[in-house]
């Protein structure tokens, strides 16, 4: 399990995939939802429809 590098808290694969695709793909710090969505200026709702696009793309990140 990961954490998040900014408050610490548990996430998820998912979450863990984003960082990688929006952030670096060899990230070794990854973000929660809320802390990526600040850091990227945009919604967590953004990025939950962002996920939802990846996966129906087949990205191998969100399987």
């Amino acid at each position: 399990m990961s954490i998040c590098y900014v408050c610490g808290k548990d996430i998820s694969k998912n979450e863990v995939g984003l960082t990688k695709k929006l952030i670096n793909k060899n990230a070794k710090d990854f973000y929660c939802l809320s802390c990526l969505a600040e850091y990227l200026e945009v919604t967590e709702e953004e990025l939950k429809d962002k996920i939802e696009e990846f996966k129906d793309e087949g990205c191998s990140l969100f399987q």
